[in-house]
């Protein structure tokens, strides 16, 4: 992950929204990363989010059941009162610019997140960890003939 200048937001578990007379509205760092997971997956070219590891762990957690989803897989959040920086590691298609690529998945995160939020979005760093390849997907044929 890069070093960045840009003061990271303070830490913590739910950000303050809104307090008025008739209430308060706090925001819990679990949702901004949802978000951002979200809208970064939105993005055409952006095959999975996270390394090797924790998209196994994602497939292996969605088995089972109350485990929850693995929504949140490849993505990081710091949450602060009134900001946010977010980190992605994603998994390329191959063929995708992957300048292109980093620059509409940050600005649609950038958008989505202070859209929903109303949190500022001081950074997105991505991380691009995999390209996968289209033959990935494909099934191998059955051995054995081919004709009845």
């Amino acid at each position: 992950m890069a070093q960045s200048t840009a003061a990271k937001p303070e830490v913590g578990t739910a950000r303050l929204a809104e307090d008025t007379e008739q209430g308060r509205t706090t925001i819990a760092s679990s949702v901004v990363q949802k978000v951002a997971g979200i809208a970064a997956r939105e993005i055409s070219g952006v095959h999975a989010l996270g390394g090797g590891v924790s998209r196994a762990f994602g497939a292996l957690r969605e088995r089972i059941p109350g485990a929850g989803t693995a929504d949140t897989a490849g993505v990081a959040v710091e949450v602060g009162e009134k900001q946010a920086a977010v980190d992605l590691d994603i998994v390329v298609e191959y063929g995708a610019s992957i300048v292109d690529l980093a620059r509409a998945v940050r600005r649609n995160v950038i958008g989505s997140v202070e859209r929903i939020t109303g949190l500022e979005v001081i950074e997105v760093n991505i991380a691009v960890n995999d390209i996968h390849l289209p033959e990935e997907d494909e099934e191998t044929e059955p051995t054995g003939s081919r004709v009845e």
